[in-house]
């Protein structure tokens, strides 16, 4: 971004501004409340056991035209391709009872697919289809409507488990008779694979990054076709159970990907990520839809899997709805779309498209129905505190980040933050909250007491960046290191952020505007998705825009990601090359506080630590916190079984919330949206019984 983009930007922020600069230093306080908004949905809580069991029934039904394969004898019986105790969705617990087969799911993406290979590396596009293909071995998407008083992960892949005594043994047990949606046994044999192939081969990087940090370092015996353990240094590890659902521990399929990999004849690993391009269809699933159709920047069509492993009480397979497309657009374009009726879901998150939306929603013919959540959607800016090399920084990278490792110069940044012009910039009205950091208000774990906040005032952010040893020596307007760094010249701090959805760049536009008016000198680095993780995940940032996720929401999702508890657990300070870290003493104070949430099972005692561990992480400015704010699921009227006050996201995304499989089209209600009615996936495109 030139200069005389951000001088516009800054002086449009300017006019908006409803604070005004503040002409005396301001003392850390407590976060101001958020503006209430009375839009925002409530679930109704169940106990988990209300939701589903796993048992066999007495007769299973499937669509007319599955039983016409079997009939055809290319599928067999639909009881032969179920497990021996298919999982059992209760209708009780469905919003609108048994549903009907049919029907078609349209979404819109921005995302493209770079290949099937998720457990190399690859995305398959977001927005909702990998959690339509894969499946993980617990799940926690439909926790929002679970009583706190029975939280824990749903069984899936893993139908249940047990803890040893001492609690360093977990035992693992997988649904029996499951099969991947070629009819091939899913078993240990897979888990063997992605844990000693994947998770545990330094030459793989999952998608999700999963590694045996992610898992406390557990080690895993197979002991049968239908069991493994985990052991463990501590005593019971449970946030092990929240990894193992969306997108860490959700096997692949071993007799497809292994012989691509290198260990078994593979040519590379850069062949084995590469070895199931996007044209490669029919991919081995165990989701409830796999691909028959893909058209580069045009769409993605899913088909039933006839193997799916759930059914209804009544015996009816799922899933419902017998096909999902994925138009290739762009992320805005999935809400225009679903607000036109032309899509039909969409997380809503992108701020800057509420207010249209809220008002074509309120007319009669609204084609979608549109329901705000909690504000769990937020995002900080994340220093890189490493000074022993990770992401090997030149001269004047190393010299930012011993800036960063300075608590006055992370004050100065947070002070320097007009948090509220910041978010009227992206959506004017009750949406947007001033965010400090850590933890979010209204989460189980939050303590408003425990939460450290430094107001925006430009002239107490100049105290700082003095304190810090910054003043602006050459009457620029920018802020110089010392005579003896760089050779006395302005400090120039590179932000990373994401390009690809408006919310991203827009928020980092506005914070090197607002640095600007602060002194500060800020250089954008806008890349794409993949490349904006590598970067980050790399090390290769001095500050990063960052949407913050689970961890800040629930705790007990993605809780080392807290702090940095292992070489790779936290975003903004990971081991150089030499596996070493040079944690700050509250870095470690922080750490060690998150080891013991995770090793603690008293209550009382996880709520105190979860305290100590919000102070610590406010007061030392471990992240910058932006802003924070609701967001709302978008579907089309037509879908039944959509559970109430399901959020966009909080233990998972709405696509995993809503769970997809039960959703349906009531039969009066389909319109003729199908692109390959009477059809399978097969790995030559779709397939007819005739």
């Amino acid at each position: 971004m030139n200069n005389m983009k951000i001088s516009a930007l800054a002086a449009m922020l300017i006019g908006v501004s409803a604070t005004a600069v503040s002409a005396q230093m301001v003392d850390p306080t407590t976060p101001p409340a958020s503006p209430k908004f009375e839009a925002q949905g409530e679930p109704v809580f169940v106990k988990r056991s209300d939701i589903f069991e796993f048992m066999a029934l007495d007769n299973y039904n499937e669509p007319d035209f599955v039983k016409a394969f079997v009939d055809a004898g290319k599928l067999p019986l639909v009881a032969e391709r179920l497990p021996k105790e298919p999982m059992v969705y209760k209708s009780s617990n469905m919003p609108d009872g048994i549903g009907n087969y049919g029907g078609v799911m349209r979404h819109v993406i921005g995302g493209r697919p770079e290949g099937w290979n998720f457990w190399g590396g690859q995305s398959q596009g977001w927005g909702g289809i990998d959690i339509g293909l894969t499946e993980c071995l617990t799940r926690t998407g439909p926790l929002f409507e679970v009583d706190p008083s029975d939280l824990e992960p749903l069984p899936n892949l893993a139908k249940g488990w047990e803890w040893s005594e001492d609690g360093k043994t977990l035992t693992v047990h997988l649904i029996e008779g499951a099969k991947w949606s070629d009819g091939d046994p899913f078993d240990t044999e897979d888990i063997d694979f992605y844990w000693n192939d994947i998770v545990m081969d330094p030459e793989v990087t999952p998608l999700m990054g999963a590694s045996q940090g992610t898992y406390s370092n557990a080690n895993l015996e197979i002991v049968d076709a239908s069991t493994f353990k985990m052991t463990f240094d501590t005593a019971f590890p449970e946030q092990v159970l929240y990894a193992m659902a969306y997108g860490n521990f959700c096997p692949g399929p071993s007799h497809v990907l292994k012989p691509a990999h290198p260990k078994y004849g593979g040519e590379s690993y850069e062949s084995f990520r590469n070895a199931f391009p996007p044209e490669q269809l029919g991919f081995p699933v165990m989701g409830a839809w796999g691909v028959v159709e893909y058209r580069p920047d045009d769409v993605i069509v899913l088909r039933r899997n006839p193997y799916y492993w759930k059914v209804d009480s009544d015996g009816n397979q799922l899933p419902y709805l017998d096909e999902m497309h994925y138009r290739l657009s762009t992320w805005a374009d999935r809400d225009v779309q679903a607000v036109a009726g032309t899509g039909d879901f969409s997380n809503l998150e992108q701020a800057e498209n509420y207010v249209e939306a809220l008002r074509r929603s309120a007319e009669a013919d609204a084609p979608a129905r549109l329901a705000f959540g909690p504000r769990t959607i937020g995002y900080s800016v994340l220093p890189n505190l490493s000074a022993n090399g990770w992401g090997t920084p030149d001269e004047r990278g190393h010299a930012v980040r011993e800036l960063n490792r300075d608590l006055n110069f992370r004050k100065a940044i947070s002070t320097a933050l007009d948090r509220e012009r910041l978010g009227n910039s992206l959506v004017k009205g009750p949406f947007t909250a001033i965010y400090p950091g850590g933890l979010y208000a209204g989460t189980s774990f939050y303590d408003e007491a425990s939460t450290v906040y430094y107001p925006y005032s430009v002239e107490t952010a100049k105290h700082y960046f003095e304190e810090a040893g910054l003043v602006d020596t050459d009457g620029n307007g920018f802020v110089n290191f010392p005579a003896d760094v760089m050779g006395g010249e302005d400090v120039n701090m590179t932000l990373l952020a994401q390009s690809d959805y408006s919310t991203d760049k827009n928020l980092a536009e506005g914070f090197v505007a607002i640095m600007e008016e602060a002194g500060l000198k800020v250089t954008l680095n806008l890349l794409p998705g993949k490349d904006y993780d590598d970067a980050r995940y790399s090390g290769r940032f001095d500050w990063h825009v960052y949407r913050n996720t689970s961890e800040m929401i629930t705790v007990v999702q993605n809780t080392t990601q807290l702090a940095p508890v292992g070489d790779t657990t936290a975003l903004q300070h990971r081991a150089n090359d030499a596996g070493e870290m040079d944690l700050l003493p509250w870095e470690q104070e922080m750490a060690d506080t998150v080891n013991a949430f995770i090793a603690s099972r008293d209550a009382a005692e996880r709520i105190d630590l979860m305290k100590q561990y919000q102070k610590l992480h406010t007061e030392n400015l471990y992240s910058v916190g932006l802003t924070a704010y609701p967001g709302a699921l978008i579907i089309n009227k037509r879908f039944a079984n959509i559970p109430a006050g399901a959020p966009i996201f909080m233990y998972n995304w709405a696509e995993d919330n809503i769970i997809r499989e039960r959703v349906y089209v009531p039969t009066d209600a389909q319109p003729g949206y199908e692109l390959h009615p009477g059809t399978l996936p097969s790995p030559e495109g779709p397939v007819t019984a005739g």
